[in-house]
C-alpha cells in the first residue's frame, strides 16, 4: 500500500508540475515531439556515412531539411498572395456587387427579405486596400501594442523551438537512457517491451498520416483543376499537406480557395466548388483515409478512430483533436497489454466456487 501511495503522490506531483509550467514547457514538448520524428533521420545519415559522419554534421543536416520542408509549406501560399492581392483591391467591390445580386434572390426564395446596402463596406474596404504607408502606420503600431505579448511568443517559439531541437537530436539516446534508469530494474523488461510496442504502433501512425496528407493533396488538387481554378495546384497542394493540423489547416485551405474563386468565378460556381470539393474531402479524410491508412495501421477500428477523435475533441479541445490518434495508439498497446495480465490472472482462471466439483 505504501509503495502504490509513493507512486500515485509521484504522479500527481509531475501532472502539477506540468500543469504550473505548461506555458513554458510548450516549445521544448514541440521540440521532443520533432525530435522523435526526426531522430531516426539522424541514425540512418550516420548509417550512411558508415561512421564518418560527424552526429553534430547529421543533426543540422536533418534540422535543415524539417525546416525548409516547414518554409516550403508556407511558400505554397507565395503564389496565391501575389496573384490575389492586386485582384482583391481591384475586383473586391465587383465581387460585393455579384454576392449583393446572388444573395438577395435566394433568401427570398427563402422568404427572407433583407437589404444588403453594402456601399459603405466597399468605401472603406477600398480605402484601407489603397491607403498610404502613413494612413494605417498609426493602427498597426497600436495593434502591435495590444499584440506585443503574443508577437513576443511567436519569436520566442521560433528561437526555442529550433535550438532545444538541435540538442534534443544530438543528445536523443543519452536522453533516452537517463530516463530508462529511473525505472525500477524489477519492471525493466517490462518496460522495455511496452515501450517497444509503442514505438511501433506510433511509427505505423506516422506513415499512415503521411500517406493521407498526401492522398488529401492530390484530391483537393486534381478537384479543384476540374472546377477550372487557375491556382488549384498550390492552394490544394498546401490544404492536403496542412491537414496534419485539425481543422486549423482545412480551413485556411477552403478559405484561401472561396477567395481564390470569387475572384475568378460567380458567386455561384465558387461555392458550388468549394462545397463539392471540401465537403467531399472532409468525408474522406474522416470516414475512409484516416480510418483505413491510420486506424487500420495501428489496430483500432474505423469506428473506434472516429470515436477518439470526438472524445479527446470533447475533452481537450484542439489540442485533443491534435493528438487524439498517437494516444489512442498508445493506449491501445495499454489495453492489450493489460488484457494479457487478465487472462493470465488467478481472476480469470480461477473456478466459481459454486460450481466446483472435488
Amino acid at each position: 500500500m505504501s509503495r502504490l501511495a509513493s507512486w500515485l503522490g509521484v504522479l500527481v506531483l509531475c501532472l502539477a508540475l506540468l500543469w504550473l509550467l505548461a506555458p513554458v514547457l510548450a516549445p521544448f514538448v514541440i521540440a521532443a515531439v520533432l525530435a522523435y520524428v526526426l531522430h531516426p533521420l539522424v541514425l540512418r545519415l550516420e548509417g550512411w556515412g558508415r561512421g564518418r559522419l560527424p552526429r553534430t554534421l547529421a543533426v543540422v543536416l536533418v534540422e535543415a531539411l524539417a525546416l525548409l520542408a516547414m518554409v516550403g509549406l508556407l511558400l505554397l501560399l507565395v503564389p496565391v498572395v501575389w496573384r490575389e492581392w492586386p485582384l482583391i483591391k481591384q475586383q473586391l467591390p465587383l465581387v460585393l456587387d455579384r454576392l449583393d445580386a446572388s444573395l438577395r434572390p435566394w433568401l427570398a426564395q427563402w422568404g427572407v427579405e433583407v437589404s444588403l446596402d453594402l456601399g459603405e463596406i466597399k468605401t472603406q474596404l477600398k480605402d484601407y486596400l489603397t491607403a498610404n504607408r502613413e494612413d494605417w502606420l498609426a493602427p498597426l503600431l497600436s495593434s502591435l501594442k495590444l499584440g506585443g505579448s503574443v508577437a513576443l511568443a511567436v519569436a520566442g517559439y521560433a528561437v526555442l523551438v529550433p535550438v532545444a531541437l538541435f540538442f534534443m537530436l544530438h543528445d536523443w539516446t543519452r536522453m533516452v537512457r537517463l530516463c530508462v534508469e529511473l525505472v525500477p530494474p524489477r519492471l525493466r523488461s517490462r518496460f522495455d517491451s511496452f515501450m517497444l510496442d509503442c514505438d511501433t504502433v506510433l511509427g505505423e501512425y506516422l506513415r499512415g498520416q503521411l500517406l493521407v496528407m498526401l492522398a488529401l493533396a492530390v484530391f483537393y488538387a486534381v478537384g479543384l483543376s476540374l472546377f477550372g481554378l487557375d491556382l488549384a495546384l498550390p492552394i490544394g497542394v498546401f490544404t492536403g499537406l496542412a491537414v496534419f493540423v485539425p481543422y486549423l489547416g482545412f480551413g485556411l485551405g477552403l478559405v484561401l480557395a472561396l477567395l481564390a474563386g470569387l475572384l475568378q468565378f460567380s458567386p455561384g460556381h465558387a461555392f458550388l466548388m468549394v462545397a463539392v470539393v471540401y465537403g467531399l474531402g472532409q468525408l474522406l479524410e474522416s470516414f475512409v483515409l484516416t480510418p483505413r491508412l491510420v486506424g487500420e495501421r495501428i489496430g483500432l477500428h474505423p469506428l473506434s478512430v472516429i470515436l477518439a477523435l470526438m472524445a479527446f475533441g470533447q475533452l481537450l479541445g484542439f489540442v485533443g483533436v491534435l493528438i487524439a490518434l498517437p494516444a489512442s495508439a498508445v493506449l491501445l498497446v495499454a489495453l492489450r497489454r493489460l488484457r494479457e495480465q487478465y487472462l493470465q490472472s488467478q481472476l480469470y482462471s480461477s473456478n466459481d466456487p459454486g460450481t466446483h466439483h472435488p
